[in-house]
């Protein structure tokens, strides 16, 4: 071999041992990071599902004490309250339009669920699902929220809260996000009002057209309950605004 063609290939075997150099290095790099453990699956690392659930419980926790302090500050303000029964009325009627006073009468429940575990398409010509075809998504309840407003209800309650004008319906993934807490499907929306306007707003609204389709298609759950006496507790969560501010607007 000429000389010439050792110092060609001098480059290359000098490249060569530093990319063995460079690849041992990552290798001890992590080992040391991973000690030992698969960083892909490492049960240690919390996941987003328990923290939102944790979260969830504190909030719960949190809300409770906040409901037993409004109402020791509502008794201690009615004690020393010395506004006219013309305002106490009219305070009244705002509470029950804010939504955190109680209401009862009639009411109507709609229940909507994912579809059985491994549904299949369940009339001809109709496509097999994905797994997005089988949940419940956050448009389909809010479709129901929307339609039930619609039909005059006085009041709706989502699981066990009840909505305000704060009120935003989430979710995330295969859960549900309302005002700080997580629920999972079953979902229940129950709104009191006169059953007829309110099924008949149900009936017409084209987002649960849509879902009903589905309901047939893939057996998505679907349930309307009339009852004829039930009672929304009041909220008693915070009611404080949240909103954004322009940059550089003092505090």
């Amino acid at each position: 071999m000429s000389n010439s063609e050792r110092s060609h290939r001098r480059p290359v075997r000098l490249l060569t041992l530093a990319v063995f150099a460079l690849a041992g290095l990552i290798f001890v790099t992590s080992f040391n990071t991973s000690k030992g453990t698969n960083i892909r699956t490492d049960d240690s690392l919390l996941k987003l599902s328990d923290l939102i659930h944790t979260r969830s419980q504190e909030n719960a926790d949190l809300e409770a004490t906040t409901s037993a302090a409004r109402r020791e500050v509502d008794a201690l303000a009615e004690r020393d309250d010395g506004s006219s029964r013309a305002e106490e009325a009219r305070l009244k009627a705002l509470e029950k339009a804010a939504g955190t006073d109680p209401i009862s009468g009639r009411a109507v429940t709609v229940t909507l669920n994912d579809a059985p575990p491994g549904a299949k398409a369940r009339i001809p010509n109709v496509p097999e699902p994905s797994p997005n075809d089988l949940v419940i998504h956050q448009q389909d309840l809010q479709a129901v929220v929307n339609a039930l407003w619609q039909g005059g209800a006085r009041g709706i309650r989502v699981m066990d809260q009840r909505l305000i004008s704060t009120s935003a319906v989430r979710c995330v993934g295969n859960t549900l996000i309302l005002q700080g807490r997580v629920y999972s499907p079953p979902y229940k929306v129950t709104a009191v009002g006169d059953p007829g306007p309110l099924k008949r707003a149900l009936a017409e609204s084209p987002a649960l057209q849509n879902y009903q389709m589905y309901v047939n298609a893939y057996g998505l759950g679907w349930k309307v309950d009339e009852h004829r006496a039930l009672t929304l507790d009041g909220y008693s969560g915070t009611v404080d605004l949240h909103y954004a501010k322009p940059v550089g607007e003092a505090s």
